[in-house]
């Protein structure tokens, strides 16, 4: 079970259907996620959606596989869970809010059991921070999308 659960939100100049393009696109986040060093789909839905993604992290000391399985209820939510992995537990969810036709609220949700001990204040920090980061890099790509549509 994961131990720490954050949230973070953030206003996205880009229209909904932008963010969950961005989202969906599984195979391309190592383009623009910094700790992704592969994205691959294994199962997709009946829609024919990324279902089962494998993803690796390069953790600088090492790098971390992981398999999550998505359910989408788009354009308003997409969730995951872990199914596999050198990880204990993730779970996690990003909701979108369409603000404008040209502007979206994004809020990523997540908990991660690493399945190692860290001390409360060094895991939250970092969890944090990477939820975070993790989400800015997704609202520049998002952006970057819309821009390039016109």
């Amino acid at each position: 079970m994961a131990d720490t659960d954050q949230s973070f939100t953030t206003d996205i100049e880009a229209p909904i259907d932008a963010c969950e393009s961005v989202l969906l696109g599984f195979e391309r986040y190592p383009e623009w996620s910094s700790p992704i060093s592969s994205a691959r789909v294994l199962a997709r839905d009946e829609a024919g959606r990324g279902r089962d993604v494998e993803f690796e992290l390069d953790m600088k000391l090492r790098t971390i596989r992981y398999v999550l399985r998505y359910a989408h209820d788009l354009p308003a939510r997409s969730t995951w869970e872990l199914v596999e992995g050198d990880v204990t537990s993730v779970t996690g969810s990003y909701d979108f809010e369409a603000l404008g036709p040209r502007r979206t609220r994004a809020t990523c949700r997540q908990a991660v059991d690493l399945g190692f001990w860290l001390p409360g204040f060094v895991r939250r920090t970092f969890e944090q921070k990477a939820l975070r980061d993790s989400v800015l890099e997704f609202k520049a790509e998002a952006e970057r999308r819309a821009r390039a549509a016109g």
